[in-house]
């Protein structure tokens, strides 16, 4: 049989392995320097001194790396509550979760998970919260009325269901919006040997409903939506994986 004189066919492209693109080095100078990019969050001054003072207290429980992302979200939210203040609410964010450092480690998680909650160990943390704030915030000279506010705040910024004011309000949506983060998510499941979609679910079911602002409802969702498309059907599916169901470590 003489040779077929057509050439053979090509495979489809498969859409799952799509060709790479060539990188793109570029120079420094077309990096814009922070200074000129809106949005960023840094702590500087009294926020970076309040930062040290409070940072011995909070290497339990994650809530040093917990703490730092809160600040940057109150930092966002504070710029669409216009009757919320920094000088409150940024300390506040800060120095909220010092308390835990007096609980009893092993007391901590069976304190705040479902089923085994703990309402007096939870309280205990705010108590305690508030006198190192205000000893914190004596130390270095805060002005006594912000210094009582923050105080306000830091005793009953978990079991208080309302706020006192809008500063109340951003510092609460703050500590809550940090469950729906990456970070939140991934400290979350580890806590409670969860994987990723359980405990999008179990925070989901946790914080959205008891945010107070319409932002921190619309960031919430935001996040909600981005965290649940990992999740979803089409997802891995885009770089050839399946679902796996892994536990965070």
């Amino acid at each position: 049989m003489p040779p077929d004189p057509r050439p053979p066919e090509r495979p489809a492209p498969d859409p799952l392995h799509a060709v790479p693109l060539h990188t793109v080095p570029l120079a420094p100078s077309h990096v814009p320097p922070a200074d000129q990019v809106a949005a960023l969050v840094r702590l500087t001054g009294v926020e970076q001194e309040i930062w040290d003072r409070a940072l011995p207290y909070l290497d339990v429980r994650d809530n040093d790396a917990h703490t730092l992302y809160a600040h940057g979200l109150a930092a966002a939210l504070l710029n669409a509550v216009p009757r919320a203040r920094a000088e409150i609410v940024l300390p506040a964010i800060l120095l909220h979760d010092t308390g835990w450092k007096s609980v009893d480690p092993a007391r901590i998680l069976p304190a705040i998970a479902p089923g085994t909650r703990d309402p007096e160990i939870v309280r205990r943390h705010e108590t305690e919260g508030a006198v190192i704030a205000a000893r914190i915030l004596g130390d270095i000279g805060y002005p006594p009325e912000d210094t009582a506010r923050i105080v306000a705040i830091v005793d009953g910024h978990d079991t208080r269901p309302h706020a006192l004011n809008a500063d109340d309000a951003v510092v609460k949506d703050a500590d809550k919006l940090w469950r729906l983060t990456p970070h939140g998510l991934r400290t979350i499941g580890s806590w409670f040997c969860l994987d990723a979609e359980q405990t999008l679910r179990l925070a989901l079911a946790h914080t959205y409903d008891r945010l107070l602002t319409e932002t921190a409802r619309a960031i919430g969702r935001a996040l909600a939506a981005i965290a649940g498309l990992d999740h979803s059907p089409q997802r891995p599916a885009l770089s050839g994986r399946g679902p796996t169901g892994e536990r965070w470590t």
